[in-house]
């Protein structure tokens, strides 16, 4: 629980109301009631401001006229950033303590920092390298020569494979699996023959991976994911993927082998990334889209056709599949009509 004075101290905003005031959860504007802190991020919701039963609201200064008087105000440049602050003070993670859990089975040979806490059923492989304050939750595996930065959390069933180097304040929510071999195939005469993988995954600062993400180890050079990266659930990076600090990736895309990402891009959910090609810093790919060459330049891209009822859909995939004659036609009529005017 926090007074609005403290919130507004900690957030560096204006704060229109009782500094005593306690709030101690955060709410929509429509679900919010006594104790609870609610924020506005579009005037869309404006009208929903006259109606609120929050204790108070965090908004801009073009919102705080259309607050009533009841409601204590917390005006501040970016709502949604403040209530993404407000929300991890206000739920702060779970101290299970430290340790180790008698049914974890350690390598002799591992470190693991006093402070840490190693859950149940997890197993710790040789000369693993545990930092301070960091949580293996249960049934999570961290193979051999595996290094986790300090602060680093495992949820639950996390594996990471041998070799791996994982950053400070590093997040991994359960079923993720970080460095499981590329798929590394040669093709003799028909049958495919297993490439060994070399390689390693390196993992900076800050970098939150969501539930059943995987992210293969390099054929011989090392997978880098770069501070302070986000990548959603069921998220697949391939062997030798270089992806750019602070670069944010939503759920089921797919990057293929040796692709290179930028700094601060976001790639929408569904995304499909060829291998072996780069995109600059700050692109944003909208969901669904293929993305089958570099990206020079920064900006918004997008492929793929919008959704449309079927019988229209038809209609315009048989066009098409038209549009390469017609170009060659309609060339052939501009060459016609020039020749025509010139002559």
């Amino acid at each position: 629980m926090f007074s609005l004075a403290d919130l507004a101290e900690r957030l560096g905003a204006r704060l229109v109301g009782e500094g005593a005031c306690r709030v101690s959860r955060v709410a929509t504007l429509t679900s919010a009631g006594e104790g609870d802190i609610a924020f506005i991020t579009h005037k869309r919701y404006r009208n929903q401001l006259a109606d609120t039963c929050a204790t108070a609201v965090l908004l801009s200064e073009a919102d705080l006229e259309f607050v009533r008087d009841d409601v204590h105000s917390l005006v501040v440049g970016d709502p949604y950033l403040a209530y993404a602050r407000v929300a991890r003070w206000l739920n702060p993670d779970p101290d299970e303590g430290r340790g180790v859990h008698p049914s974890v089975v350690v390598d002799p040979t591992a470190d693991i920092h006093a402070s840490a806490w190693i859950g149940p059923q997890c197993v710790i492989e040789a000369a693993v390298v545990i930092g301070a304050d960091c949580r293996i939750g249960p049934g999570c595996v961290v193979g051999r020569d595996v290094v986790i930065g300090e602060g680093g959390r495992l949820v639950a069933n996390v594996t990471i494979c041998h070799g791996s180097r994982i950053g400070k304040r590093v997040l991994m929510h359960p079923g993720v699996v970080i460095g499981a071999d590329g798929f590394g195939l040669a093709n003799d005469q028909g049958h495919w023959v297993k490439i060994p993988q070399l390689g390693r995954v390196l993992i900076g600062d800050d970098v939150d991976i969501g539930a059943n993400t995987t992210i293969d180890r390099g054929a011989i050079e090392d997978t880098v994911i770069e501070d302070g990266v986000k990548l959603d659930n069921l998220v697949q990076v391939a062997h030798n993927v270089h992806i750019g600090a602070h670069s944010a990736i939503a759920g089921c895309a797919g990057i293929a082998g040796s692709a290179r990402i930028g700094k601060h891009c976001a790639l929408g959910g569904g995304v499909g990334i060829v291998g072996h090609l780069q995109i600059a810093d700050n692109v944003t790919v909208t969901g669904m889209s293929m993305v089958s060459h570099t990206i020079t330049e920064a900006g918004v891209y997008s492929s793929g056709t919008p959704l449309q009822e079927n019988a229209k859909w038809h209609r315009n995939y048989v066009r098409f599949k038209q549009l390469d004659d017609m170009a060659r036609r309609l060339k052939r009529l501009e060459k016609q009509l020039e020749a025509k005017n010139t002559g």
